[in-house]
């Protein structure tokens, strides 16, 4: 008797300046999940938070320009076959004879669908689902709302938590708990949208007096290093922090670390994470920036070029970090090597990674010897596992 195929919501896009690198994550990861063991309910959602179910709802999000990969066994099996521009759905035309609803998650404990908006506000069922694999990059998806929203309705997801992610979102929450926990930073300051515009030359004395330059100039909620600056003179420092602070309110403002190894290592599990083997960037920019992570000619290592001492060390920060952090599930853990010593810095925790064909957190893994589709479906195992340990937590108190 053959198991019943459970069924995952693949969430993407969202309202964050990662929405694009948040489809090809998607895109990636719909195309490698086995298909003989899982049903794959892809909703994407707008850049003005409208969440899309049924049809093709990556054409609708990229005007065709992408579609959705085979969604049934035996299908294409990479997201580098789906349909390019001219060849992909319109926004509004079926797939398998459905057509595109809006729709969202009530949270209704036990529910676990989704629904569509009809015309006149009835609400109808669309798409029961057992598991939510959350591929929302940034603002609105890795930064714990999404996340609240799947808890009130008691719905199993892959990742962290509310709290996990809030902080893994939020560099300056971090670094502050990095610190707390043990873990070496680079010295860095916080700076509200506010100060950059009433008192800049406040902002740039507190900079100059703290950091000095070259420095970087970062929004504190956001990824795929979009808004980040590298400030080298005085004269860079204000459209820096106007580049940023059009996509937050608070602003990290961070020491720049040279003569370094950009370093990353990839945590899987829950409360007794594992780390995979060290990988290394060298990035096809000066500094890693949005077009250098997406661009195929930054040189990776794997593994990184660091001794047996310092391999070891970077792997046992990065469970530290991710168990700081409260994560679960997955995370990509960040750190400066230097070339002199082998001095570690952590930079940061990324509690959604990137999974495209050429992010670090899936190859790092398959590096460790666990392949891309048995990834996906570890991180479904784990993310059932921790729901389940969940419902042994009391959510009433007898007073009498």
């Amino acid at each position: 008797m053959s198991r019943k195929k459970l069924r995952i919501a693949v969430i993407f896009g969202g309202r964050s300046g990662e929405h694009e690198v948040s489809i090809m994550s998607a895109a990636s990861i719909i195309a490698a999940i086995p298909k003989d063991k899982y049903e794959v309910i892809p909703v994407g959602i707008t850049k003005e938070g409208r969440w899309l179910v049924g049809g093709d709802p990556m054409a609708a999000l990229t005007g065709g320009r992408l579609a959705l990969p085979a969604l049934t066994a035996g299908g294409s099996g990479t997201a580098d076959e789906s349909r390019t521009e001219g060849e992909g759905r319109s926004a509004g035309e079926s797939r398998g004879g459905s057509e595109i609803a809006s729709a969202t998650v009530l949270p209704l404990p036990g529910e676990r669908r989704l629904v569509s908006v009809e015309s006149g506000g009835a609400l109808k069922n669309v798409a029961p689902f057992d598991v939510v694999f959350p591929v929302l990059h940034g603002t609105y998806g890795e930064d714990g709302t999404i996340q609240g929203l799947l808890e009130l309705a008691d719905i199993p997801y892959i990742g962290a938590g509310v709290a996990g992610s809030a902080v893994g979102m939020d560099k300056a929450l971090m670094k502050a708990i990095f610190r707390a926990a043990g873990l070496p930073v680079a010295d860095f300051l916080v700076i509200k949208r506010h100060e950059v515009e009433e008192t800049p030359q406040m902002v740039r004395q507190k900079v100059e007096e703290h950091l000095g330059y070259p420095c970087f100039v970062k929004p504190a909620n956001l990824g795929s290093s979009v808004g980040v600056s590298k400030v080298r003179q005085a004269a860079e420092l204000q459209s820096a922090l106007l580049e940023a602070a059009a996509y937050d309110r608070k602003l990290v403002v961070e020491k720049a670390v040279s003569d370094a190894l950009e370093v990353e290592v990839s945590v899987l599990g829950n409360d007794e994470p594992k780390a995979s083997i060290p990988g290394e960037i060298v990035p096809a920019n000066e500094f890693y920036d949005y077009n250098a992570k997406y661009r195929d000619d930054s040189q990776l290592f794997i593994p990184a070029r660091l001794s047996p001492a310092c391999t070891q060390k970077v792997r046992d920060m990065a469970i530290q970090a991710f168990l700081a952090c409260d994560c679960a599930g997955m995370a990509r853990v960040d750190f400066f090597v230097s070339k002199k010593d082998e001095s570690v810095l952590v930079n940061e925790i990324n509690t959604i990674p990137g999974f495209t064909r050429i992010s670090m957190y899936p190859k790092l893994w398959e590096a460790s010897g666990l392949p891309y589709p048995e990834l996906i479906e570890r991180l479904i195992e784990l993310a059932l596992e921790r729901h389940q340990e969940k419902q042994r937590s009391k959510t009433s108190y007898d007073w009498s």
